[in-house]
C-alpha cells in the first residue's frame, strides 16, 4: 500500500512540475490518468472541466458503433413486391470507396430487375453544426448522405490527362484557376493543369445524383420513390464494421465518422440520422457518464463539442472492459506505428501508446492507452485548448509526460 501511495505521489509531483511550465501555463489543460485493475486515479487536473475535443470524438463514435452495429456492415435493405424491389441505403460509406471499393451492393442491384430507390429516409443536415462553411471543398468534409457512392468525393489524378475517379464526373472539370475546387452550389470542379498528387474533393450530392450515380454503375434505368410498400424488409451486409471503424481511427477519418453514426442510427429504426443516434447512446449504454458532453458531430469537426477528459476515461474504460484486448487495441493508431501516431510516442522498443488524437486550430488532445514498463494498461485522457504556440511543442511536453508515467508505475 506505501508503495502505491508514493508511486502515486512521485507521478503527481514530477507531473505538476512538467504542467508547470511556460507551455502549459499559458492555454487550458486537462488530464487524467486512471488504472482499470485497481480502479484508482493516479493522476487528474482539471479531469471534470469541459474541453474542444476535435478528433477525440471519434473515441465516442466507435463505441457508438462498436454498441450498435453488427459484426458485418449493413449496406441498404430492401423488400419487394410487384416484381419491383425496393431499396433504401443505412448510410454505409464503403460502396465504391477509394479506399474500400466494395461492390457488394451494385453487385446486387445488377441482378434486380425493376428497382425502387427511397432516400427520403436521411433526415440529418449534410452538415455538421458548426462546421467551418469554407471547408465544404476539402478533401475532409464530404457531405452526409443516406446513400453514400464513391466515399461522397471525385479523385483526381493525372494518368497522362487527368482522370477522375469516378468517371461520371469527368466533363466537369476545369482547368481554371480558382480560389476553390469547387463552386460552392454545384458539381463544377477546378483542378490545376499541373496536378501531381490524388486528390479528392467532395461533390454535392442530392437524390437526383445518386439515382444517376446508380444507373450508370448497375447500366439500367431505376426510379426514384417517396413511399414504401408495407412489406418485410431485408437486410443486405458488406464488410466488417471493424474494418471501417479502424480506418476511421487510423487515419482520423471524417466522412468515416459521421457516416458511422448514420449507419447505427440504421440499427434502431428506418430513420437515418446522426443526432438519433447520439441522443440514443447517452440515454442507454452512456447515461452514467459523470459529466455529460455537448456531442454534435461524429468526426469532432465542430467546435461545438465539448468533452471532458473524465468522460473520455470512463468510455475508454467501459471498452476495456467490454472487448478483447487485442480487438480493442488493433482499432487504435500505435505510437511510433500507424495512423496519426506514426511519428509520435515511439516506444524503446514495445509500442506503449494506443489511442487517438484530435487536432484543431490552437487544439490538441490525446485519449486512449497507455503500457507501463511493469506491464500495466493505464487509460489517459490529456487535453490541450486554446495554445498559440506549435502544436509540434505540445506533443513534445506531453510524450515527456507519458513517459514519465510509463517508466514509474
Amino acid at each position: 500500500m506505501s508503495s502505491c501511495a508514493s508511486t502515486k505521489q512521485k507521478i503527481t509531483k514530477k507531473t505538476n512540475s512538467k504542467l508547470d511550465t511556460s507551455l502549459f501555463k499559458n492555454h487550458f489543460v486537462g488530464i487524467k490518468v486512471y488504472d482499470p485493475e485497481s480502479k484508482k486515479t493516479i493522476f487528474e487536473k482539471n479531469s471534470t472541466k469541459y474541453f474542444t475535443p476535435a478528433s477525440n470524438t471519434k473515441i465516442f463514435t466507435l463505441y457508438t458503433a462498436l454498441k450498435l452495429l453488427p459484426e458485418y456492415s449493413p449496406l441498404l435493405k430492401y423488400s419487394v413486391k410487384d416484381n419491383i424491389t425496393y431499396i433504401q441505403g443505412t448510410g454505409n460509406p464503403t460502396t465504391l470507396h477509394p479506399y474500400f471499393k466494395d461492390s457488394t451492393a451494385i453487385t446486387f442491384l445488377k441482378q434486380q430487375q425493376n428497382i425502387a430507390l427511397y432516400l427520403a429516409n436521411f433526415t440529418s443536415d449534410k452538415f455538421g453544426g458548426g462546421w467551418a462553411w469554407e471547408d465544404f471543398d476539402t478533401y475532409f468534409t464530404p457531405e452526409r448522405s443516406g446513400f453514400p457512392l464513391y466515399g461522397n468525393v471525385v479523385t483526381a489524378y493525372k494518368k497522362g490527362e487527368i482522370k477522375t475517379y469516378p468517371n461520371y464526373f469527368k466533363d466537369s472539370v476545369s482547368r481554371k484557376p480558382h480560389s476553390f475546387k469547387r463552386e460552392m452550389a454545384k458539381n463544377i470542379f477546378y483542378i490545376s493543369p499541373n496536378l501531381k498528387d490524388t486528390i479528392e474533393v467532395p461533390f454535392k450530392t442530392s437524390n437526383k445524383l445518386t439515382k444517376a450515380l446508380i444507373e450508370k454503375e448497375i447500366n439500367k434505368k431505376i426510379k426514384n420513390t417517396n413511399t414504401l410498400p408495407n412489406t418485410k424488409k431485408t437486410t443486405l451486409y458488406g464488410i466488417a464494421t471493424d474494418s471501417i471503424a479502424r480506418r476511421m481511427m487510423f487515419v482520423s477519418d471524417n466522412f468515416l465518422a459521421e457516416q458511422l453514426l448514420v449507419m447505427a442510427s440504421s440499427t434502431l429504426s428506418d430513420t437515418l440520422n446522426v443526432n438519433k443516434a447520439i441522443k440514443h447512446i447517452l440515454k442507454t449504454d452512456l447515461a452514467d457518464l459523470e459529466q455529460q458532453p455537448r456531442w454534435v458531430d461524429g468526426s469532432g469537426l465542430s467546435r461545438y463539442n465539448l468533452f471532458t477528459p473524465a468522460s473520455y476515461v470512463q468510455v475508454l474504460d467501459k471498452m476495456y472492459h467490454q472487448i478483447s484486448k487485442n480487438r480493442l487495441f488493433s482499432l487504435f493508431p500505435v505510437g511510433g506505428e500507424s495512423g496519426t501516431l506514426k511519428n509520435w510516442y515511439k516506444g524503446t522498443p514495445k509500442p506503449y501508446i494506443y489511442a487517438k488524437s484530435g487536432s484543431l486550430g490552437n487544439n490538441y488532445s490525446l485519449s486512449g492507452y497507455l503500457i507501463t514498463k511493469s506491464g500495466k494498461t493505464l487509460i489517459f485522457s490529456f487535453m490541450n485548448n486554446h495554445f498559440k504556440t506549435k502544436t509540434s511543442d505540445v506533443k513534445k511536453e506531453i510524450q515527456t509526460v507519458l513517459e514519465m508515467i510509463r517508466d514509474n508505475y
